[in-house]
């Protein structure tokens, strides 16, 4: 047997942070050697936090990270253990994302990104250079290129993140060329579905190569990234360890690498695929690391046992229900995109949020409230003050929500009315129409929202509060939202939640909690209440054929004409000739609306479609309509 014990570190680290991330890596490291741990891996970018950006072109930047994982090295110099540790490095005037071995107190070289992902939300090309097949450079006497690093135990490929998405990454030529043990540094975000993909890449990956891999993933939220940490082993497509997500540490486990040989012999055409290979292709070279320098520590490994002590039954199932799982999921992405933001900024003492009595805001004043519970269990009301603000729309009800919610929660609620200031804001309005030109209704709407959100601006200017936006993404998608009203806030929570996950989400909260606050709040149609009896299905469309045209149109970029047989399949009920009228509606307003996302605020990614331009959904703000009508 050749036992190694492989560590997977999640350090929530922040971008800039090159101290304070390396101080958090060093106390996971020795916890990781405290636990007889061989290899340990932790994320890319690890040292300068992810993403990076435009950083990367501060020389001081990157200049500070090499300094940073000078001092990891050298504080890990005696314990037992191999680190990778995810790195930026400046050579020949090329910024490279690199993934970095360390042992026996010395960085043993550093192997550059090859896949730079430059789609949705990711622009890597933008500011690092790609990493080429049998590069061989060195900066400050470290090797830096395509190697591989041979050790007591065994050989190890390091990589970094997408090279592992790519069926042309650089794990086919290392496995070839020996390598049994690929340490994948990943900062993959959290995105709905990704967990299911994930896994299945892994396992695909490590049974296509022969291979076992280890892969480490970061954790926590930067701007409106959210990254959701743990990571997974998996030896020639057997799953041995999925670590914990959504929690600072590390899980590890032991593999017998003879088994990964073993195998290797045994698939005859693994085998001759790599005698092909290695007919044309020159191997990738290997960094020889003597045992002088470093030894590992492996003789209390024991042999991995099966869970549930059997080799030939299952072990307990102690997986979540797919509802579950997805709701949870969001939750805790949520949760954690708030906390971080507040905590890291270090601009907020308080969090604040506009209670309207409708789904939106709750779900907000939910997930901030499930932050604060992780953040102050003994009392999460503290951390956060919710305000309801009627006028003369605002029904009896949706007051009497509010304040069973907070109740419920231990928040603190303020009420205060904006209906005089209202008043005095539309015989202004008035005064300054030309001949008498009356005040339109949609304008009443929005003086409301706008005088809802400015009282909140103060509020958070005098208490330094963290002003949570709480508008959706199906009624951003097409405009149903005040620029300079709802609109507003420092952080968008729900901004790209759909209208019918957030009835969801509030559908699974209300059975898990009973809270009585979210049952009164349901039991009412959504609406705004900005004007009598004001219902937003009515004024829009119903939610789920909403949320639909949003995934049709902007997701599968499917025009009208082919929205409405699609549509038709799926809401039999609806009539040709209205769901026409939906679809033509919709797509006029969402093109329409552009101009309005573009001023809102930063906001929560956790799918793999928003409407941040910076982000997913790149569109011009001033354009026509035309293409879509045939």
């Amino acid at each position: 047997m050749r036992l190694v014990k492989i560590g997977l570190a999640s350090v929530n680290t922040t971008v800039g942070a090159v101290r304070g991330n390396i101080d958090r890596a060093l106390g996971i490291a020795a916890r990781m050697a405290e636990d007889g741990v061989t290899v340990g891996v932790f994320q890319e970018q690890l040292v300068g936090g992810y993403p990076v950006e435009d950083l990367v072109q501060w020389q001081g930047f990157v200049e500070r990270q090499w300094e940073e994982l000078g001092r990891f090295a050298a504080e890990t110099s005696a314990l037992p253990c191999v680190f990778v540790v995810g790195v930026s490095v400046a050579h020949g005037g090329l910024r490279y994302n690199c993934a970095a071995p360390v042992a026996g107190g010395r960085v043993l070289g550093l192997v550059p990104k090859e896949k730079l992902p430059t789609y949705n939300i990711f622009y890597e090309g933008r500011t690092f250079s790609f990493g080429v097949p049998h590069q061989a450079d060195t900066l400050d006497g470290v090797p830096l290129g395509d190697h591989l690093f041979r050790f007591d135990f065994g050989v190890v490929e390091v990589e970094v993140c997408e090279d592992l998405w790519s069926p042309e990454g650089p794990i086919r030529r290392r496995t070839y060329s020996g390598a049994e043990l690929v340490l994948n540094l990943s900062s993959s975000p959290f995105r709905l579905g990704v967990v299911q993909t994930r896994r299945e890449l892994i396992a695909t990956r490590a049974s296509d190569h022969q291979c076992t891999i280890a892969y480490a993933n970061g954790l926590g939220a930067n701007d409106g990234l959210i990254f959701d940490g743990g990571g997974y082993v998996n030896q020639n497509g057997k799953w041995l360890l999925e670590a914990p997500r959504f929690r600072e540490g590390f899980a590890s486990t032991t593999v017998d690498l003879d088994r990964t040989a073993r195998l290797r012999s045994e698939n005859t055409t693994w085998r001759q695929d790599r005698e092909r290979f290695l007919r044309h292709v020159e191997p990738v070279p290997t960094i020889e690391v003597p045992a002088e320098m470093f030894t590992s520590r492996r003789d209390d490994l024991t042999y991995p046992l099966p869970a549930g002590h059997s080799f030939f039954l299952p072990g307990p199932d102690a997986r979540r229900t797919a509802r579950e799982e997805f709701c949870e999921d969001i939750l805790d992405a949520l949760a954690l995109g708030v906390g971080d933001y507040f905590e890291k900024t270090g601009a907020f003492k308080l969090i604040g949020v506009s209670l309207s009595g409708g789904r939106d805001s709750l779900l907000t004043l939910l997930v901030a409230h499930r932050y604060a519970t992780k953040r102050c269990p003994e009392n999460p009301g503290s951390l956060i003050r919710a305000f309801f603000q009627p006028s003369r729309y605002s029904s009896a009800e949706t007051r009497q929500a509010a304040e069973t919610i907070c109740e419920n929660l231990g928040v603190p609620l303020e009420i205060v009315s904006i209906d005089e200031a209202f008043q005095r804001e539309l015989d202004t309005v008035g005064e300054m129409l030309d001949d008498g030109t009356p005040v339109t209704e949609l304008t009443k709407q929005n003086i409301q929202a706008r005088l809802r959100a400015q009282r909140m601006w103060n509020w958070s200017n005098s208490s330094g509060g963290l002003f949570l936006q709480t508008g959706n993404m199906s009624e951003k998608a097409v405009g149903y939202t005040t620029v300079g009203g709802d609109l507003m806030g420092a952080l968008g929570v729900l901004a790209n939640v759909p209208k019918t996950v957030v009835m969801v989400l509030l559908d699974y909260l209300l059975e898990q909690t009973g809270h009585e606050g979210i049952r009164k709040v349901i039991a009412r149609p959504a609406g705004p209440e900005l004007a009598p009896n004001q219902v937003g299905e009515d004024e829009l469309m119903p939610f789920p054929i909403l949320d639909a045209c949003f995934h049709l149109f902007a997701a599968e970029k499917l025009v009208p004409d082919e929205m409405e047989g699609v549509l038709a399949a799926m809401f039999p009920e609806v009539a040709a000739e209205t769901m026409r009228g939906y679809v033509e509606k919709f797509a006029r307003l969402f093109l329409q609306s552009i101009y309005k996302w573009v001023q809102s605020p930063i906001s929560l990614h956790i799918g793999n479609l928003d409407l941040d331009r910076e982000r997913a959904l790149q569109l011009p703000v001033v354009s026509k309509a035309e293409w879509t009508r045939g």
